[in-house]
């Protein structure tokens, strides 16, 4: 039997819940919920789901700390985190891209609407999964498809997935200036509305985790990979 993908939603309020759960479940998806940041990462480390659809104001642990945890779980790696969010200021959702999420988007949403930014997300995940598994090597910088890390100079680097998928496809043309556009139409398909400032706050976290001076920027165009 082919497993069902596993969607978990994360929100404190109980009607947001039920009309999520059932218009999700309808389109086959194996529906789990929680109420709250704690209560979501333990269903998540038990149930491994292939989305995560996480409120940002809730009780006990908000949803920005609760995407931070989730992404330091090296079992996690593949999930994909997505913001639904009443709070729509560019500031929350550039909180919610440093926190490790995919894609924010912001309520309210039609059910309908958001049940096509799902199947978008993870149909982009699961033709990620299904590249062919080799290594990509530029410079110091190894790129494991198959095991989804990076290892650069000895040390293994985790990357979350857009930040992975990013860094992959500059590695796949070394030199090769990606513009923003490119960049948009591989990595999220256009699904992302913060545009530019997605892709800034993505680029200056991977220039953290593998240094500054590899990924250059063409003032006006995009960036390229020098290692």
């Amino acid at each position: 039997m082919i497993r069902k993908e596993r969607i978990l939603l994360v929100d404190d309020e109980e009607d947001i819940l039920e009309i999520l759960s059932y218009n999700l479940a309808n389109e086959g998806y194996d529906v789990l919920t929680a109420r709250n940041g704690v209560e979501a990462i333990g269903i998540a480390k038990e149930k491994y789901p292939d989305l995560i659809i996480l409120d940002v104001m809730m009780p006990e642990m908000d949803g920005m700390e609760t995407c931070l945890e989730l992404r330091k779980e090296d079992s996690l790696n593949n999930t994909v985190i997505t913001f639904l969010s009443a709070r729509a200021e560019d500031y929350s959702q550039i909180a919610g891209f440093e926190s490790g999420a995919d894609d924010y988007i912001t309520k309210p949403i039609k059910p309908r609407v958001l049940i096509s930014k799902v199947k978008a997300l993870l149909r982009r995940s699961g033709e990620t999964g299904n590249k062919e598994l080799d290594n990509l090597v530029v410079g110091n910088i190894t790129l494991d498809r198959e095991k989804y890390l990076i290892t650069q100079e000895g040390q293994t680097i985790i990357l979350p997935r857009k930040e992975f998928e990013l860094l992959g496809l500059l590695m796949s043309k070394p030199g090769k200036v990606f513009t923003r556009e490119k960049i948009m139409e591989n990595i999220w398909e256009g699904e992302v509305i913060v545009g530019d400032r997605t892709i800034d706050v993505h680029i200056r976290k991977l220039r953290e985790k593998i240094g500054d001076e590899i990924i250059k920027t063409v003032k006006g165009v995009g960036y390229k990979l020098t290692a």
